[in-house]
């Protein structure tokens, strides 16, 4: 079969480091390519020289079978190359069909006025191309990030596109959105489309993708057949090593001990009636749909957002927790889903942001900042974490996912919280740094932390939780022992209000 895109000995390096030596790549018409590997592999590197954000230092880039330079994204997409970015590139402000035809917009007999009829029939057609009910007039802002990556996808069509990278696509998107984008993904193969599918998620690959190309060290290692390989086989090439995915790793029984009691939460509709319990050791598991109520527990409970109730005891003595600072006073740190938002602050370096929640410790008393505690203090934990990093003195955007996670744990433990609350602690990070985190979870409940785990991967929660508590519409409706939680039993408590399945909603820790 003729080869839609051919990529021959790619490098790239920056700043003399090479990110890509000697890599290659084919894509076919019609194909879902999935390009996989951990976070540093190269993998991004590679997409974004085939899409013009990068220039390769080395190399030749084939378009069926004809040499092609591409310096520019703008270059890219006039051969019909794309690419969708995790980050979407979108004007909330503007409309579905502006946004399409953002810079390529028709125009009026007088140039400054915009032919907004033309534009919006031309996105319709589009649109309907796709089978997407979406109103070229809707404002990208009103929609869900799920519509707002079909309109991404609409606009990369609009450039009659042959080649479309899809980057982390599933990273925000629920169950449901998840399913009608892999709808999409087919019409677009219908189509002869060429998709390259970047991702971290090993069962979509296996469900989406014909063939999965692995880097490791900016290098490329093998092409497989999708259909013919396992997830364990991708894994091995990808890590260099083999890591079960799978395997259970709960740590020792927890202790009896009540370390935090919530109860009578409730916050308008959002938030109904939770009540709980977390013992020392214990990693307990929060499961749910997405809007189930997860995150806004956590929110509460560290005094990010306004309950209508809440009453909290930690260790036996009530609290009153308003603010996050209060939380932090006594013991309790948040790891937000969002690390680069609310966890962390990137453009400064580790040592600094291991040491925010407890800078106060690093204050003399006439108000100097002793800046050599801090590096001592961030290098130990650096060290006791197993962080990745140059020296301490690296600013955070430069890490990957994972040790970015370390760098915030770090923060947690410096500021000596005995409780902790994981959002999403592996979104975004690839299978070996997981597989860390994972290691990092288990032995800190091993030293009598208590931990809260909120996640929407089940295979997760399952391999984690000594229990696990699912939440549907703001309720908790199930709660789960390890030995009794399955897939199937999750499913069913996050899909069914307590009230339908005839369950008290205020569940009792077992």
């Amino acid at each position: 079969m003729e080869l839609l895109v051919e990529m021959q000995g790619i490098n790239k390096a920056f700043a003399g480091v090479p990110a890509c030596e000697g890599c290659q790549f084919q894509l076919r018409p019609g194909e879902v390519h999935a390009l996989v590997g951990e976070n540093g592999a190269g993998k991004s590197t590679l997409m974004k020289v085939l899409a013009g954000v990068y220039r390769m230092d080395a190399g030749q880039i084939l378009l069926r079978g004809r040499e092609v330079e591409i310096n520019s994204p703008h270059a890219a997409q006039m051969l019909g190359i794309t690419m969708i970015h995790q980050e979407l590139n979108l004007m909330p402000h503007l409309t579905v069909a502006q946004n399409i035809f953002i810079g390529r917009e028709p125009r009026r007999s007088v140039p400054f006025l915009l032919d907004e009829p033309t534009i919006n029939q031309q996105a319709e057609e589009i649109l309907a191309q796709l089978h997407l009910n979406l109103s070229p007039k809707q404002r990208v802002g009103g929609l869900t990030v799920a519509r707002q990556q079909m309109v991404e996808i609409a606009k990369a069509l609009s450039y009659n596109s042959q080649v479309m990278i899809m980057d982390e696509p599933t990273a925000a998107l629920t169950e449901a959105e998840i399913e009608e984008l892999f709808n999409m993904i087919h019409r677009l193969r219908e189509k002869g489309i060429g998709i390259v599918y970047i991702s971290h998620r090993m069962e979509e690959i296996k469900r989406i993708s014909d063939r999965v190309t692995v880097m490791r060290d900016g290098h490329y290692i093998e092409t497989l057949i999708t259909p013919e390989t396992t997830i364990d086989r991708v894994i091995s090439l990808m890590v260099g090593r083999t890591i079960y995915e799978s395997a259970p790793e709960l740590p020792e029984t927890p202790s009896t001990e009540v370390v935090l009691d919530v109860k009578n939460l409730n916050r308008g509709r959002e938030l109904r009636d939770v009540n709980f319990q977390l013992k020392r050791g214990e990693i307990l598991g929060f499961a749910g749909l997405m809007g189930a109520g997860r995150t806004e527990v956590a929110r509460a409970i560290v005094g990010a957002d306004r309950c209508d109730s809440i009453e909290l005891t930690i260790k036996g003595k009530p609290v009153t927790i308003r603010h996050p600072r209060d939380a932090v006073r006594h013991g309790i740190g948040y790891l937000s889903e969002d690390r680069k938002r609310y966890g962390l602050v990137v453009g400064m370096d580790v040592a600094n942001n291991i040491s925010m929640a407890a800078l106060h410790r690093f204050v003399s008393p006439i108000g100097v900042v002793d800046d050599g505690k801090i590096r001592q203090t961030a290098k130990q934990q650096v060290d006791a974490l197993s962080v990745k990093t140059p020296s301490v003195r690296q600013r955070v955007r430069n890490l990957s996912g994972g040790n970015q996670q370390k760098v915030v744990i770090a923060k947690w433990l410096t500021a000596d919280t005995d409780i902790l609350i994981f959002d999403e602690p592996t979104r975004g990070i690839d299978v070996g740094a997981k597989s860390e985190i994972y290691k990092l979870l288990n032995e800190l409940a091993r030293r009598g932390k208590s931990i809260i785990m909120i996640s929407s991967e089940l295979p997760e929660i399952l391999r984690m939780s000594h229990r696990i508590i699912v939440m549907c519409e703001g309720r908790i409706t199930g709660e789960l022992t390890s030995e009794e939680a399955t897939q199937e039993k999750i499913m069913q408590f996050a899909t069914q209000r307590s009230e339908l399945i005839g369950i008290d909603s205020e569940v009792q820790p077992a």
